[in-house]
């Protein structure tokens, strides 16, 4: 792989990662949020097999696979089993609305540029500079799971978070052991199955996935 197509696949795959968080802000559908967390699992195994390549790391390479077949395909696929249960899969009324969310991205798309140069600094190259995208996906997720007042879009959330932290352990180590992802993998999926499960027992006997009106039959 040449040096130049090397850097530019990188930065493609990376930068695909960011633009599906800050897409999931933009859309209150939660069905094409769902589908913008299953573009940006993938996204982020090609980033790690981008990485595999240019490094020669079968291990790595496996866990691209690995990342590619959790986060690209299962837990999307039990988001959406989820949503087909919710007759109102919409985020009607965030507490901050689309505009303003979208600035907000912007802010912290700048925020994540701004704490991390010192760091990338240390050490340059074409991977470490490209950790703010992961830090700004962090912060999207952040951001995302306190301002949505659906369930799926706050686990969303939630996800788009733990993406981010995983972008950023690619982008300094040129990947991580096996082992290591396949535990914080598996962790993601055992909390994506209890929080399926607890969601569609809740909104069979309420109703409705909407935090704020569960909230309300609990008062």
């Amino acid at each position: 792989m040449s040096t130049s197509f090397y850097i530019g696949a990188l930065e493609l795959a990376t930068g695909a990662v960011l633009v599906c968080a800050v897409m999931t802000l933009w859309r209150r559908q939660v069905r094409t949020i769902v589908t913008m967390l299953r573009l940006q699992g993938v996204a982020l195994a090609c980033v790690a097999g981008v990485l595999a390549w240019h490094e020669h790391d079968l291990g790595l390479a496996i866990t691209a696979l690995l990342v590619l077949a959790v986060k690209g395909v299962l837990v999307p696929w039990l988001l959406r089993r989820v949503i087909r249960r919710d007759p109102r899969s919409r985020e009607t009324a965030p507490l901050i609305n689309v505009p303003a969310s979208l600035v907000s991205a912007a802010f912290l798309i700048v925020v994540s540029y701004v704490v991390t140069s010192k760091l990338t600094a240390l050490a340059p190259s074409a991977a470490t500079r490209l950790v703010p995208i992961g830090v700004a996906t962090v912060l999207v997720g952040y951001f995302m799971l306190v301002t949505r007042r659906r369930a799926v879009s706050q686990i969303v959330g939630l996800l788009l978070v733990d993406n981010g932290i995983a972008l950023v352990t690619f982008l300094l180590t040129a990947g991580v052991p096996l082992i290591v992802e396949l535990g914080s993998t598996l962790d993601v999926l055992l909390v994506v199955v209890v929080l399926q499960v607890l969601v569609v027992n809740t909104g069979a006997r309420h109703g409705s996935f909407d935090l704020d009106e569960m909230r309300e039959l609990h008062d």
